[in-house]
């Protein structure tokens, strides 16, 4: 819903933009399920879910002007919600997310003369990370194993400020990042590649060994602890972790 009074004008601040309203869409469609789900009330008028570049969301009417400022998002998604499967309507929305994320993307490209070196930038810049469909289908790999995959016991961790190699006895059910090799090691450049592979199940951000880590036991999906609020002191005293989405899907079953 915000204007373009301070729009982005250079590609990085485009992505900047892109990442930012993405980052808020893909909290509402995973992080905070329950009470975007409330929000879209049938029996409202037509709304529509914005992402805004502070990595902030809501549900809205749209905008009275027309043409508006910017390219709207899928109008009266909330007329849907109760007409299918929940996690069928979550899919339609990111879809249409994803949509009005590019059209967002390439209206300030447009608007502010992007060449073709520039649109190109701008969209392989987009295309590296995954979708907000992908992240809330979980579509991308995000197996648990991939983490754990250089790992000799499921049950050792580490987060960032442990020691390469150092292992320590894990909650039982809690699966958590494993440590990474030391210089040197073999196999460390596949080890990397691999751990690269795998994305945060809230921002979808790519795995780094010098981060917490941990993984739900429901959906099987790995979240940055920062991004689901847990420490590895939490994580101590956790016999089954569930990520915030599937707490609130079963809360609501």
């Amino acid at each position: 819903m915000d204007g373009v009074s301070h729009a982005p004008r250079t590609v990085e601040e485009v992505f900047s933009d892109f990442k930012g309203r993405r980052a808020g869409l893909i909290k509402a469609l995973t992080m905070e399920v329950d009470k975007f789900y409330q929000l879209c009330d049938p029996e409202k008028e037509n709304l529509c879910l914005y992402g805004l570049p502070n990595e902030a969301w809501e549900v809205n009417l749209p905008v009275e002007e027309v043409p508006p400022e910017l390219p709207e998002p899928a109008l009266g998604i909330n007329f849907a919600r109760d007409g299918m499967q929940e996690k069928d309507w979550l899919s339609l929305v990111a879809v249409h997310s994803d949509s009005w994320l590019l059209s967002v993307a390439f209206y300030f490209g447009a608007r502010f003369g992007f060449g073709k070196s520039e649109r190109k930038r701008l969209f392989q810049m987009i295309n590296d990370l995954p979708t907000v469909f992908e992240v809330v289908t979980g579509t991308v790999k995000q197996s648990k194993d991939q983490p754990a995959a250089h790992n000799n016991s499921s049950k050792s961790k580490s987060s960032g400020n442990m020691q390469p190699r150092q292992s320590v006895p894990q909650p039982k059910g809690v699966k958590i990042s494993p440590p990474h090799k030391e210089e040197g090691e073999s196999g460390e450049e596949e080890e990397e590649d691999e751990q690269g592979a795998t994305l945060c199940g809230a921002c979808g951000d790519n795995y780094a060994h010098d981060e917490f880590w941990i993984c739900c036991d429901v959906c099987e999906r790995w979240f940055h602890g920062k991004c689901v609020k847990i420490t590895p002191a939490k994580a101590e005293h956790i016999k089954q972790y569930k990520c915030p989405s599937c707490s609130t899907k079963r809360a609501r079953v």
